[in-house]
């Protein structure tokens, strides 16, 4: 398995890690505790080392589930969760909150270290070098070993890194959302952190199995309130699925290990965190780590992709980004 590394501080995973949140929620049914076990472990088996997770998720199932499956493999692997998300009054990362929730999280996981620690959201009632002095404290206490920044902007990770050296941003990005290109990766870049990619195939529109027929259930599936994901959008948007398919009929490939390897193509301080929760998944994605796409390849899916207007919101206003 080929390896990145995240930040500077030594934190090393493999190219690409495992989202397990879809095992629990977002995208439909939760899947059965012993199926979910099932896949995070023949995921650690192809040598996958990075897996995500967040109490939100679920909430708390997801981390539980995490914990029960990587236990036999707790010192081979690479945890990260992340806080902040959810408490009594919402967004919430006043110190004690966190001192209160990493110890929740630590029992979930069923271990006594959080490999790397995400600020799921900017509190904007709490100064972000409050929130990364708390962070640098639960290092030198051993709690967690790094600690990372979710949906962040440029602003907000320089006062962070400021205060601790951040070990990772994790923001949305894929080949049809592209913000973090303007900011945030080149300050990573700068400041040598380094970026988790979620939603990396486009929360499953970029895989070609969803069309604008396609419907999402508002009781499981959070893309039903995602702007990206109406009808109309999806109709428009489908030149994108097109581009990637004609790309990876030529390259011998599928469209997820495309979106993936333009992704690990972009920078190598990139690792994507694409949701497995069925074992032909990982095999899939798996594949995009030894696919070279040339510089001719990634020149003609620009050039495709400069005469595409994505329509929609990448997200419903609830879960936008907060931070400048």
């Amino acid at each position: 398995m080929k390896t990145r590394k995240l930040g500077t501080g030594g934190l090393e995973v493999s190219a690409l890690g495992m989202g397990c949140m879809n095992l629990s929620f977002g995208t439909g049914q939760a899947a059965d505790i012993n199926d979910g076990i099932k896949v995070i472990r023949t995921a650690v088996e192809r040598g996958i080392t990075f897996f995500d997770t967040a109490e939100a998720y679920g909430p708390y199932t997801n981390e539980e589930l995490v914990g029960q499956a990587l236990a036999p493999f707790r010192k081979d692997v690479v945890i990260a969760t992340k806080f902040g998300m959810i408490s009594e009054t919402g967004i919430n990362s006043q110190p004690a909150h966190i001192r209160k929730v990493v110890e929740e999280s630590l029992t979930r996981l069923r271990t006594d270290y959080i490999d790397l620690y995400y600020q799921h959201r900017v509190d904007p009632n709490v100064p972000i070098e409050d929130v990364a002095g708390t962070l640098k404290e639960l290092i030198a206490e051993g709690k967690i070993r790094y600690y990372g920044l979710s949906e962040a902007g440029a602003n907000t990770i320089r006062r962070a890194h400021a205060v601790h050296p951040v070990a990772a941003v994790q923001n949305q990005y894929s080949i049809w959302t592209r913000e973090p290109e303007a900011e945030v990766l080149p300050l990573c870049e700068e400041l040598g952190i380094g970026f988790v990619p979620w939603g990396p195939l486009g929360t499953g529109f970029l895989t070609g199995t969803i069309d604008p027929n396609t419907k999402f259930d508002p009781n499981t599936d959070l893309r039903a309130n995602f702007p990206r994901f109406t009808q109309e959008a999806m109709k428009a948007n489908m030149p994108v699925v097109d581009m990637l398919r004609s790309v990876a009929q030529r390259k011998n490939a599928t469209p997820v290990q495309i979106a993936l390897a333009w992704l690990l193509a972009q920078k190598p301080f990139i690792v994507p965190i694409p949701g497995m929760d069925k074992v032909e998944y990982i095999d899939d994605n798996l594949k995009s780590i030894d696919l070279e796409l040339t510089p001719a390849d990634l020149q003609e899916i620009e050039a495709e992709l400069s005469k595409i207007n994505i329509q929609g919101a990448r997200l419903d206003e609830g879960l936008l980004s907060m931070s400048e």
